[in-house]
Parts: C-alpha cells; sequence; structure tokens
C-alpha cells in the first residue's frame, strides 16, 4: 500500500479480526482497563507519557487513593500534587492534570466532556489523549496515535517512508481512524496499544509470534533480501 493511500476495506476487516483475536489471548492485565471513569483514564494516561507501565501502576494506585476525583485534585494544593507524583518525573505532567481539574471543576461541574473540540480546549490534552478519553471512557468511534500505534500502522500498512514526517504522521492519523471498528473500539485501540508495547516493538520487533506477519509490509520487506541472499548462495553450490 502507498504512503498516499488507506487501507481497502478487506485488509481493514482483516486486521481488526487478527488483532482482537490476539489481544483476547494476550492483552495485558491492567487496573485502568477495568473502569470506565473519564478522570482515572485521564490520569493513566498522563502518567503513561514517556514512562514504562511498571513504575506507572503503583503511583496510579497511590495517586487515585489521594485524589480520588476531579473534585479532589482541584481541591489539592500545587505542592502536594508535585509531591505526590515523585518520583515519575516529567513534572509539567502534574501541573496539567492539576489545571486540567480545576478547569473542569469551573467550567463543567468537575466532570471531563465526552466530545473532541471541549477536550481538546483543555491545555494538556491532545489529540492522542482525547481519542483515549473518548474511546475507553465513553466508548467512541474516535482514533488514537502514540508512539506504539504509530509504528504498529507504519510497519504494518506502509513500510517505508520517513514515519516521524509530518505528512506521514498526518496519514497514519487518517490510517488509525480508518481502522477503528463500530463496535469493540475500547478492545481494539487497548489491543493497538499492546501489540506495540509487547511484539511490534521499536526494536528486534518480535515478528515470528505477531499476528500481523503475514500481511506486514515491514515484515515482507525483511523477508525479501533473505530470499534473495539464499538464492545467491544456492546458485553456486548448485552450479
Amino acid at each position: 500500500m502507498s504512503a498516499s493511500s488507506l487501507p481497502p476495506p478487506a485488509a481493514r476487516r482483516r486486521f481488526r479480526r487478527q488483532l482482537l483475536a490476539w489481544y483476547g489471548a494476550n492483552g495485558r492485565d491492567l487496573p485502568w482497563r477495568k473502569t470506565d471513569d473519564p478522570y482515572h483514564i485521564l490520569v493513566s494516561e498522563v502518567m503513561l507519557q514517556q514512562t514504562q507501565v511498571d513504575r506507572v501502576l503503583p503511583k496510579y494506585h497511590e495517586w487515585l487513593a489521594k485524589y480520588p476525583s476531579l473534585e479532589a485534585l482541584a481541591a489539592a494544593r500545587r505542592t502536594d500534587v508535585a509531591k505526590t507524583w515523585r518520583p515519575l518525573g516529567y513534572n509539567i505532567r502534574p501541573r496539567r492534570l492539576h489545571a486540567i481539574a480545576r478547569e473542569s471543576v469551573t467550567r463543567y461541574g468537575g466532570q471531563l466532556p465526552s466530545d473532541e473540540e471541549t477536550l481538546l480546549s483543555f491545555k494538556g490534552i491532545g489529540a492522542y489523549t482525547a481519542g483515549a478519553i473518548r474511546s475507553f471512557a465513553f466508548r467512541q468511534r474516535a482514533a488514537i496515535l502514540d508512539t506504539n500505534v504509530a509504528r504498529v500502522l507504519f510497519r504494518v500498512f506502509i513500510g517505508s517512508g520517513d514515519p516521524k514526517a509530518h505528512a506521514m504522521r498526518r496519514h497514519l492519523w487518517a490510517v488509525s481512524a480508518a481502522l477503528v471498528p463500530r463496535k469493540r473500539v475500547f478492545d481494539f485501540n487497548q489491543a493497538l496499544m499492546d501489540l506495540g508495547a509487547m511484539v511490534c516493538v521499536a526494536r528486534t520487533p518480535k515478528c515470528a509470534v505477531c499476528p500481523m506477519t503475514k500481511s506486514c509490509c515491514s515484515a515482507a520487506e525483511l523477508r525479501q533480501p533473505a530470499s534473495r541472499n539464499a538464492a545467491q548462495e544456492s546458485g553456486p553450490r548448485n552450479a
């Protein structure tokens, strides 16, 4: 598939079916997957930015025990919020959470709205986080694209070009949006993230156990040089 085209309907259906089957057998058991509270999902998404899951798990529970709602977080002192966040790092993140909580209390009755435009109006909520909240909390048909998801979609459906280029990033958003199913949106988006985190990793991807290997553009390119080398090596021996 070219970098300017979207996967055809048959390829989309096959990708969804294979991904969801893989997720059913291999998906991670994570606490934020057992809630549809938009605030809890927001906390998990902000904590997971550039931070490994095993570091987030204890802090997620500690944070929600101390600040169980947006109202509780909004009422907290900024210094206490910053202290509770440690040692996760990237300390702008707790400040953003605190600001989001205060704005939600002031303008939306202590709730996070469900529509994309309003979510994006919060400083600290970008396109990915808005999509995560909409799909995980409200079960809306919303696309996501973080580093892991972008890597999966680029490798499976495109395979060549610069995955970090702005035009490619926009195209990957379009691919993600085209793939989102009408049902099981929560599972599908969680599955995309798990596949990128567990199998289609940045270095040494585990292609041998990937459910997408047979239809993956990048895997096909990796197989071709190996096949050519094998043919070259077999030629002289057979001569």
